[in-house]
């Protein structure tokens, strides 16, 4: 209960000195983390991180999985797969300051779920801060895509390919795909 975790914590100055402490800590290391992932082709060059063209819609069966699968390793989506990335990596550049605001809320409540799991501060910003985070890094990842030409690629390829259309794969599920994806490799 609270009594537990005020007396793990320590005195009131303790807690409040530890909580700073963390607050700066976290914010240091979500910097060096979006750092890292902003650094041009960072996203596409760490497989763990990767966004991968996604797989929409009802039509989005094997046909097409196996089509996409047969085209990525002919080389006919890397260019939008390298895009995607691409446009992950200028809105991590520009994720910072939303994600030190959500490290600056945290109260001292949340300290102990932190320290005490190895992944507490990824957990912290996730239930803390996850629909706002999707929310603001949504229009940067938007424009990231327009910006490195990966909405008139996949325009170009649902012309030439009208299976990416009948799967649902248009700018709005790109977006919402290549932003969840690029939140889930952030916290990763």
């Amino acid at each position: 209960g609270a009594g537990s975790t005020a007396l793990w914590l320590g005195t009131p100055a303790q807690a409040q000195l530890l909580g700073a402490g963390l607050n700066e800590l976290l914010g240091k290391a979500s910097d060096s983390a979006l750092d890292k992932l902003a650094v041009p082709g960072a996203f596409y060059a760490d497989p763990a991180v990767r966004i991968a063209v996604p797989l929409l819609g009802r039509g989005a069966g094997k046909t097409l999985g196996s089509l996409l699968a047969r085209g990525q390793s002919a080389g006919l989506t890397d260019g939008l797969t390298r895009k995607l990335n691409d446009a992950a990596g200028l809105a991590a550049k520009e994720a910072k300051p939303i994600f030190r605001a959500a490290i600056s809320r945290l109260s001292l409540k949340d300290v102990p779920g932190i320290v005490q799991q190895s992944d507490g501060a990824s957990q912290y910003l996730r239930t803390s801060a996850a629909p706002e985070l999707n929310g603001k890094l949504r229009p940067l990842i938007d424009s990231a895509l327009g910006q490195v030409g990966a909405f008139k690629l996949l325009d170009d390829l649902t012309r030439s390919v009208k299976l990416t259309s009948v799967a649902g794969l248009s700018r709005d599920k790109l977006g919402a795909s290549v932003t969840d994806q690029a939140l889930n490799g952030i916290f990763k």
